[in-house]
């Protein structure tokens, strides 16, 4: 006790050092030496003071404490006055330490990890001259439970500054220069309780601010610079208790807020701007049903509706002194505790007011007043008349016009207009609200006029021109129109903007192998943000879609295609679509492919004289050119070669043996080549026997009259149809056939004549032979009708030459009973049993005619064996009655 009382005094000295105090100072717990000159902490003067536990060094001269200060000791209490902490300074300290108190320094830095003391569990650093906190700064302290650092100036805190206080319970940064509240200064404080931060500099609250601190229990946001409130300012603070958010100029709480503070108890919102939030909003409180204090006193509020106070069921003490209330809608509250208005308007509407007072025994906890009526001016709500209270006029504005919800284009220009009346002629003033914002600088017209409607009543109305809207104009717009008796708010009117959508990107045409990826950038912008829809040649069902091919990354703004096909080729559109419009962008995609065979190359066996058709059907893209080799060499082109389809078709018209052998087929494009091999084997006819085969060759006296082409069809790959060509070729080259005309025979002018004048068949063309059977029509005389006689009139044996050309019977025109004798000079003569025997052919040539047309296909179809006849000259100018065998020339 002596020495306790003998330290006090060392006080307010003139001490230049720490004092020895003999043998009793190594059981000295507490040494204050405040207001002395000790210019520096001496490790050998304090190491005597085995038991010390409290020092103060306050008002000294020191300005640094450095690492060798301190000798190992168990001192728990510290206070101190200096400008410098040198690293290492207190760790001799580190095993006691329990209180350091360096407030009232002129410290402007904390070196990084400098406070390495895991039993400290209070820290003050109170009126120093910290601007800067940077990350890591208060690593060490893991015990600590409370920091105080008010009045430091303090305007930046860097992420993680507080990281490692991980006992943190209280944290107090009042009277600082903080502007926003974030959760980068935050990490890591997930045990605070208690965080305090008023009188600072504070316009923001960030939405996710609170996402490491969500124990906190009290929060003071008291006397910054707060003007609105958004939806996620408090998101995560479940268990908060306590929020103060009074003296800022808060003029906007979003809808549903509070709707996350089930825990809360007490919030306090003096001296701000939030009258509309009780005069005009719905349920601003809503979420708050275990509030039990509500501070609303000094924020200019005029009227109360009905729903002002909804949700709020356990709320006991609601202050709204110092406003000027002047209507409340019946049942407005019912929990009230402090009520002081002298500008109530009296009427019928307030009638309810003083009954519910006098039920709730709170006549002697208000002071209210009348401002309207003019009789009533000054009275006591408690003592007027209730007949007193009526509604002989509406002096308070009605809103009679309300704005419109509208939406535009950008770069449009919009007007909304408000239109208000009321009784009194108290003058009228009018603000436009955006997002519950006041706009001061907006464009506004305002007119007024007085009407007659059931007495004379001034009209009020409010125009706001929003000129060249752009996006930043969307929004919630609402007239509010107040005078002397209160204010009225009209509907909110939603403006929405929007542009046309406009290319950032857009897709490139893009030539790409079958296999690969495919790969086209579209982007566009727009108001909304415009949805890319993609389309093929038109449609949205395309292969790529359906195999599910086709992937589209938002992200990234392109459309993919894997393992491009052939059918992925054409012309991709890009759609961007929004409510405003839409426009597209086209791209081709070409897809390359080597040469390949569509079909399998088949051999090819024809009998001689037919036609043979070999086919190469190609496939790639860019589409192949094909050439034809045989037999490993150049193919030689003669007028029997026709090629169709691109070269895809070889048609090779009467076939001989020459022809037989390899036919390569080559393809080729930018990608590449492909070959293919055709063989063709050429067989003898079995019609004709090898001995009589000469029948065909230029010794024989008949003329091979005729070639008729077949010419072909071909497929054009994909969409081509299949057409068939037949090509009649009918061929002489030295001379003109005809047959002499007489009496009974004449041909008709279309057809050909393959007879000469002197009545003997002209000799075939050099180097003619016979096309395939069937693939022409044949020309031959009937061989039944005629008796062929030569020039010695004697009979000679018949035959039916299929080989050779037949021509139709109803080329002929014959008189009943006549019948030519045919001849020639190789002694060949055929007859035609159908006609020979043939009733018609005596009594109606003509009728015979229209037979013999029916029944050419059996002629054709039915092929006669050939007989060579002995050479002998044949009159052909002759012919001979079938019933006496008379002849005539």
């Amino acid at each position: 006790i002596f020495f306790a009382l003998y330290l006090r005094k060392m006080n307010y000295n003139e001490l230049s050092e720490i004092p020895y105090f003999g043998e009793t100072t190594s059981n000295i717990t507490l040494l204050s030496l405040v207001h002395n000159t000790i210019p520096e902490i001496n490790a050998e003067q304090l190491q005597v003071y085995l038991s010390l536990e409290n020092l103060d060094l306050s008002s000294n001269l020191i300005s640094e404490i450095k690492a060798s200060s301190f000798p190992r000791m168990q001192l728990k209490y510290l206070n101190n006055r200096i400008t410098t902490l040198e690293a290492g300074c207190l760790d001799n300290l580190s095993s006691s330490l329990m209180v350091i108190k360096l407030n009232r320094n002129r410290i402007s830095m904390i070196p990084p990890k400098i406070f390495r003391l895991p039993h400290v569990q209070f820290l003050e650093l109170k009126r120093n001259r910290i601007k800067i906190v940077e990350s890591l700064t208060f690593q060490g302290l893991e015990s600590l439970k409370s920091l105080k650092m008010q009045r430091n100036g303090i305007s930046r805190l860097m992420d993680g500054a507080f990281f490692g206080l991980g006992n943190i319970e209280e944290l107090e940064l009042e009277h600082n220069n903080l502007t926003e509240v974030n959760k980068g200064w935050l990490y890591g404080l997930r045990t605070l309780q208690q965080l305090y931060v008023s009188q600072n500099a504070i316009t923001r609250i960030s939405p996710d601010a609170w996402e490491f601190c969500q124990k906190l229990a009290e929060l003071d946001l008291s006397y910054n610079q707060l003007t609105r409130l958004k939806e996620s300012a408090f998101v995560g603070l479940g268990l908060l208790e306590k929020l103060n958010l009074g003296d800022n100029r808060i003029s906007h709480i979003a809808d549903g807020i509070f709707r996350g503070l089930t825990n809360l108890q007490t919030l306090d919102l003096r001296n701000n701007e939030i009258s509309w939030a009780i005069e005009d909003a719905n349920e601003a409180f809503v979420g708050l049903s275990r509030l039990d204090k509500l501070i609303l006193q000094g924020n200019q509020i005029k009227s109360i509706t009905k729903k002002a106070f909804s949700g709020l069921e356990g709320l006991k003490h609601l202050d709204l002194s110092n406003n000027a209330i002047m209507s409340i809608q019946e049942n407005a509250f019912a929990q009230a505790q402090v009520l002081n208005t002298s500008s109530l308007l009296c009427d019928c509407q307030l009638k309810w007011l003083p009954q519910w007072l006098s039920e709730n025994h709170l006549l002697q906890a208000v002071s209210v007043s009348c401002a309207h009526p003019e009789w009533l001016v000054g009275q006591s709500l408690l003592s007027v008349d209730p007949d007193d209270f009526v509604c002989d006029n509406f002096p308070k504005p009605q809103i009679r016009v309300h704005p419109e919800t509208t939406v535009a284009l950008r770069g449009a220009n919009v007007t909304l207009m408000c239109t208000a009346v009321s009784s009194s002629d108290s003058p009228m003033a009018t603000a436009w609200r955006k997002d519950s914002e006041v706009l001061y600088d907006a464009d506004v017209e305002n007119f007024a006029r007085y009407q007659q409607q059931s007495g004379e009543v001034l009209e009020y109305t409010t125009v706001l021109h929003l000129f060249n809207v752009n996006f930043t104009d969307e929004g919630k717009y609402q007239c509010i129109v107040t005078n002397h008796f209160g204010s009225n708010y009209s509907n909110k009117a939603k403006l929405t903007v929007n542009e046309l959508p406009s290319f950032l990107k857009t897709p490139m045409d893009l030539t790409i192998r079958t296999g690969a990826m495919a790969r086209l950038e579209c982007a566009a912008e727009g108001h909304p943000p415009p949805q890319i829809s993609w389309q093929k040649d038109g449609g949205t069902d395309f292969p790529a879609a359906r195999e599910r091919r086709m992937h589209v990354m938002p992200e990234d703004d392109v459309f993919f295609i894997a393992n491009v096909k052939m059918e992925d080729m054409g012309i991709y559109s890009c759609m961007a679509q929004n409510v405003a419009g839409g426009l597209s962008a086209n791209a081709t995609l070409t897809v390359l492919e080597t040469p390949s065979f569509m079909r399998p190359l088949e051999d090819r066996t024809v009998t001689r004289g037919e036609t043979a058709v070999l086919q190469c059907i190609a496939g790639g893209s860019p589409a192949p050119r094909l050439n034809w080799t045989k037999d490993d060499g150049p193919l030689t082109v003669t007028e029997r070669h026709f090629f169709a389809a691109a070269n895809q078709l070889l048609i090779i018209v009467d076939a001989g043996l020459e022809d037989a052998g390899k036919y390569t087929c080559i393809m080729s494009n930018t990608l590449g080549t492909e070959r293919g091999h055709i063989y063709l084997n050429v067989l003898a006819s079995p019609n004709c026997d090898s001995s009589q085969g000469a029948i065909v060759h230029e010794e024989d006296g008949w003329t091979t009259v005729g070639i008729v082409i077949i010419v072909v069809v071909c497929c054009v790959v994909g969409t081509s149809l299949v057409w068939v060509i037949v090509i009649y070729h009918m061929r002489r080259k030295n001379e003109d056939y005809s047959i002499t005309n007489t009496e009974e025979m004449n041909l008709p002018a279309d057809i050909p004549s393959y007879l000469s004048s002197q009545g003997t068949l002209s000799e075939p063309q050099e180097g003619y032979s016979s096309l395939e059977a069937g693939s022409h029509q044949q020309l031959m005389p009937p061989a039944g009708s005629y008796m062929h006689k030569g020039t010695d009139g004697k009979q000679r044996p018949q035959v039916c030459c299929q080989c050779l050309i037949r021509m139709p019977v109803h080329s002929l025109i014959l008189t009943p009973f006549q019948v030519p004798l045919w001849g020639g000079s190789k002694d060949l003569a055929c007859s035609h049993p159908q006609f020979l025997h043939h009733p018609l052919a005596h009594e109606a040539p003509q009728a015979l005619r229209s037979d013999s047309i029916a029944n050419s296909g059996r002629d054709q179809a039915s092929p006669r064996p050939c007989h060579r006849l002995r050479e002998e000259s044949f009159d052909f100018n002759r012919t001979q009655n079938i019933h006496d065998h008379s002849e005539t020339t």
